[in-house]
């Protein structure tokens, strides 16, 4: 349901003539600096006395919730503060660790890189083997095809 406007207007109520002093009523468009001391309306002893009081209790509540607005944000900036720290700490030790994997794989690869020299001079011996076997081998083949063509070219008996 929305908000009308009254049929008839209603008279305006003076500044200070209403019920709640102005003070008290949300409208301080007369004095708009909080430093600067209020005109206080003439009122009875204990009324004044009331007001004061809750004067006193409002600008407490305000500074209470002024200071817990400060300790909030020097939270705020120590978490920060905490955290960058936190941040830099473990950038380091990633760095340190990265740095760690790094000398373990150079040292296996060395290991690696040794191991498979070694093989690959096993195979260079295997091959220089095979290939000394191979010209034996064809020396023998060649012993043979020639006993064989003397035994095909003699004339039979």
């Amino acid at each position: 349901m929305s908000r009308e406007e009254p049929e008839s207007p209603e008279p305006e109520v003076a500044a200070g003539d209403g019920p709640v002093p102005s003070e008290l009523s949300g409208d301080e468009s007369q004095d708009k600096d909080p430093d600067r001391p209020r005109a206080e309306p003439a009122l009875g002893h204990r009324s004044s006395l009331y007001f004061a009081s809750l004067g006193a209790t409002i600008e407490g509540l305000q500074q209470q919730a002024r200071d817990i607005c400060n300790r909030v944000t020097e939270s705020r900036q120590e978490d920060q503060t905490v955290l960058n720290s936190f941040r830099e700490s473990l950038l380091l030790k990633v760095l340190k660790l990265a740095e760690q994997l790094e000398e373990r794989l150079f040292r296996s690869y060395d290991s690696y890189n040794k191991l498979i020299e070694e093989r690959l001079q096993e195979l260079s011996e295997v091959l220089e083997r095979v290939e000394g076997v191979q010209a034996e081998l064809r020396c023998i083949c060649c012993t043979i095809e020639a006993a064989y063509q003397d035994l095909c070219l003699q004339p039979e008996v």
